[in-house]
């Protein structure tokens, strides 16, 4: 094979036309680089790469098969011989342990033709593999140990999974923020083979798979990629890294530097690779701020221009080969560049969490006095758009990010240590009752519907006996999204850009908007929510029309809690004006015939 071959190879492990395997590495500070394995029973000085252009270093090797673990040997201007993983391996042993070649096919049985829904038909459901079905004997949970929850998801209703990462990490208990490999897949989770059966398996029940990629730092701990070959300035990081004050974080500093041509092509591959190899969907960037600016901060001063490219780059390219694909930024800064197209200035995301829904929710859901719930809070919450459209939005009130440091579940922020509690119940539905009823693409994180208690915690497994002791909320759920996904064919306003708050009254801490599409039968929706714990009898209020307003959920039934009153409502019409009972923090959704 000649020079102009092993240029043409993609770094890491490939194999040529002829089956023989080619082992490729960026050192660019590298006296020489050696390969070692178990092919050479680990000798270090037998097979030494050859030097080609641009700091990379490559060699042709027979007789490698899947499975084989391997390191490369990189002696340094000085003499230092540094053992290193490959930092384009797909698959390692552990965190501290070798590379392994993966280069095995994948049949995809069709699955791999998946199309995401449309992004006002998706629910979002977002899990962590550690945790989500961890099974008796398991240290973690894994990915065929989730994939056993795959129905469950389909028949509470959804449509969609968003996977926190799964990138080699170290140790075995992890969020997957620190990740150590960040092309091989988390070995304890099943490692690559593993992820891609769940995502066949998944996309067999109709679920999108979104992956949650962390490119705003590596590591900070098991990284070979620290100083890689030996090079530093101030004792930094080394080439894939920031080595100046653009390198701070709060992970340490660990920023890869997306001004050196070679790295920005390591985080751009990377990206395509997860929806091109393992066929996900969709991504989730994390943390996208201190991509774009050193502290996450609107000062100029501390902007990375570089870093913003990068992000245009992925996203523009990934629009438009995946045009099905969407991509999803976590900032939180509210800003309407985020998802404005990239020929536009912004950075061409499909649609980011938003801020200015889950904060303002919360607060209100969780204050303790009925009376101090600023409904006004609300309603900006629900009318919030990003370029005037909806679903460039994630609404939620719970998240990884939502229910840990230093914060829990909703039913705990209320209620501490007694989840199952007349107020956590009733406040946490409201919460539910507006993320599917409020313009945006709606999520909720694992064990939401099942009453989890407590706070998001690597080591805490969701507890799958609440699926029956919390039936009847996890009934709540599913009916909540039925409506949202129009599976009746008479709510397609849930599915809409358009609501218009229709009644507003912060005294008796009343609640009722419309929500539609064009408008009229089969299409207009209208909610009506009870704040406060105060039952109101003979209540006014003006719905959106005339016409025969059917009642399709009412959170007061003893379907959604035993301990529910069931009272009729009494309403009664007179051309769009409507009297009738209200329970105390009742949701009612009805649907123009």
């Amino acid at each position: 094979m000649n020079k102009e071959d092993f240029e043409n190879a993609p770094n890491g492990v490939s194999k040529t036309k002829t089956s023989e395997i080619i082992f490729k590495v960026w050192a660019p500070h590298a006296k020489s680089v050696r390969l070692t394995g178990t092919f050479n029973n680990w000798d270090e000085s037998s097979l030494k790469l050859e030097a080609i252009d641009n700091g990379h270093w490559a060699i042709l090797v027979s007789d490698i098969k899947d499975g084989d673990a391997y390191k490369y040997v990189i002696e340094t201007q000085n003499g230092t011989l540094l053992k290193r993983n490959d930092p384009h391996a797909k698959k390692v042993t552990n965190s501290i342990g070798n590379s392994v070649v993966y280069l095995e096919d994948f049949d995809w049985d069709g699955t791999d033709q998946f199309t995401l829904e449309s992004h006002n038909q998706l629910v979002i459901y977002e899990l962590h593999i550690g945790t989500f079905n961890k099974k008796e004997g398991q240290e973690v949970g894994d990915f065929y140990s989730a994939i056993e929850k795959l129905d469950y998801l389909v028949d509470l209703g959804i449509n969609t999974i968003e996977v926190m990462p799964i990138c080699e990490f170290s140790g075995d208990f992890s969020w997957g923020y620190n990740p150590a490999h960040p092309y091989a897949v988390e070995s304890i989770y099943g490692g690559p083979e593993g992820f891609k059966i769940f995502v066949k398996e998944a996309h067999k029940r109709g679920l999108g798979v979104i992956l949650d990629v962390v490119y705003n730092h590596f590591g900070p701990s098991d990284m070979d990629l620290w100083q890689f070959d030996g090079w530093s300035e101030h004792d930094k990081g080394g080439i894939y890294f920031y080595n100046d004050w653009k390198s701070k974080t709060p992970w340490g500093d660990t920023r890869p530097d997306y001004g050196r041509g070679e790295v920005r092509n390591y985080i751009f591959q990377n990206a395509m690779m997860w929806l091109e190899e393992y066929k996900c969907d969709g991504l989730r960037m994390d943390m996208i701020p201190y991509m774009r600016n050193v502290n996450a901060d609107e000062s100029a001063a501390n902007d990375i221009e570089e870093g913003k490219t990068l992000i245009q780059w992925i996203n523009k390219e990934i629009h438009s080969k995946y045009p099905n694909k969407i991509l999803i930024a976590e900032d939180l800064h509210m800003i309407n560049d985020i998802t404005a197209k990239v020929e536009n200035g912004g950075l061409g995301y499909s649609s980011q969490w938003c801020a200015a829904f889950v904060h303002p929710v919360r607060e209100v859901i969780t204050t303790v006095d009925d009376d101090s719930r600023d409904l006004l809070k609300i309603e900006h919450a629900l009318t919030k758009k990003y370029n005037i459209d909806a679903f460039e939005r994630i609404v939620y009130t719970e998240s990884h990010d939502e229910v840990a440091n230093g914060k829990a579940r909703i039913v705990e922020e209320i209620a501490v240590d007694d989840v199952n509690n007349y107020f956590s119940k009733k406040r946490a539905q409201i919460a539910a009752a507006l993320i599917f009823t409020a313009p945006g693409i709606p999520m909720i994180f694992q064990g939401q519907e099942l009453l989890e208690d407590g706070y998001f915690d690597d080591g805490d497994p969701i507890d799958w006996k609440n699926l029956d002791t919390y039936k009847n909320y996890v009934h709540f759920f599913k009916d909540l999204i039925a409506l949202r996904r129009n599976l009746e064919g008479n709510t397609k306003g849930l599915q809409s850009q358009h609501i218009a708050i229709q009644h507003l009254d912060n005294n008796s801490k009343i609640l009722a908007f419309h929500r539609f599409d064009k408008g009229g039968s089969q299409d207009s929706v209208f909610v009506l929510i009870n704040f406060a714990n105060r039952y109101l009898e003979n209540y006014q209020v003006e719905f959106p029309s005339e016409g025969n307003w059917t009642l399709r959920l009412n959170s007061d039934t003893t379907y959604y809690d035993p301990k529910n009153k069931n009272r009729d409502i009494n309403l009664s019409m007179e051309g769009s004006k409507g009297q009738l009972n209200i329970a105390e923090y009742q949701i009612l959704i009805f649907t123009l015939d």
